[in-house]
């Protein structure tokens, strides 16, 4: 994705076509098991994941597809704010039965075709949630109700949330903010999804420099001029990747993360009671 800066328009095509190309590498990454849920994560915090996801989630709903994006972040929530959507229930009070899934979505921008789904604050246990059996049988009815379904998740050298979030989605989508991580945080990542059985069908990379872009969409506004019209769908800088080439590498001191265990993916029955609303209730965001 085309970094941000002071002309406009240009950045604004850019960012359109990039994200274009990266909707078409997602339906095409997998064609005989294709990708509904998906999770866009990132190494380290700053690496702009959620705006690709909100991007991406918008890009979706404008090609007629019902699209819900989801809070992820159980820890620290930021799609409600941009998105200017407040909605009084969210994932807790649906997982627990407090709610109904129809009665927590809230539709964005006045879209009928885009949803979100927030978060409540102070969820304790995320990865808990996650891992839990109930939350599983959520996706899979998220599956079966939306088009695509996308989870902003937090980055993972801070929490472990995105990893087992990435075994239960189809697809994992990997932010790479081009000269901001360092490569062994990178490979940490990447290693981290893998070890989760995470589908990882890409890494996104993000603030890239648009001058080479410059230069193609000159060549073919030149073109497009002596036809009589313009084409913009020009090469991008942004790409999805089959599989990050990555090689193994020792994890990184103080990263505070440890390998999965080989029972990450179901957590244990009292997961339910948890769920149940017997350690929780959810409040209204009003009370924030």
């Amino acid at each position: 994705m085309p970094r941000r800066s002071n002309r406009g328009t240009s950045d604004t095509v850019f960012l359109q076509n990039a994200v274009k190309t990266l909707v078409a590498n997602i339906r095409f990454a997998s064609v005989d098991n294709p990708v509904k849920t998906l999770v866009v994560t990132s190494s380290i915090p700053n690496e702009g994941k959620s705006t690709i996801s909100i991007e991406l989630a918008r890009a979706l709903a404008a090609g007629g597809k019902d699209v819900l994006i989801v809070e992820g972040d159980l820890r620290r929530r930021t799609l409600a704010g941009v998105l200017g959507a407040h909605p009084r229930n969210g994932i807790y009070s649906v997982l627990s039965g407090q709610a109904a899934l129809d009665e927590a979505v809230v539709a964005v921008g006045g879209k009928s075709s885009l949803w979100f789904l927030d978060a409540e604050p102070h969820i304790p246990n995320p990865v808990d949630i996650f891992s839990s059996r109930r939350f599983h049988r959520f996706v899979d009815s998220l599956r079966r109700t939306y088009d695509y379904v996308i989870f902003d998740t937090p980055p993972l050298s801070t929490f472990v949330d995105a990893a087992v979030l990435g075994s239960v989605a189809d697809g994992t989508l990997l932010v790479v903010r081009e000269d901001f991580v360092k490569r062994e945080d990178l490979i940490f990542s990447y290693d981290q999804l893998r070890k989760a059985e995470a589908n990882v069908i890409g890494a996104v990379i993000n603030y890239c420099d648009t001058k080479r872009g410059d230069y193609y969409y000159s060549y073919y506004d030149q073109g497009s001029a002596q036809a009589g019209e313009k084409d913009l769908d020009a090469p991008v800088i942004s790409r999805a990747a089959a599989e990050p080439e990555l090689a193994s590498a020792p994890e990184p001191h103080g990263s505070g993360l440890r390998p999965l265990p080989q029972d990450a993916r179901v957590a244990p029955d009292s997961t339910a009671q948890f769920l149940a609303g017997t350690h929780y209730q959810p409040r209204s965001y009003e009370d924030e």
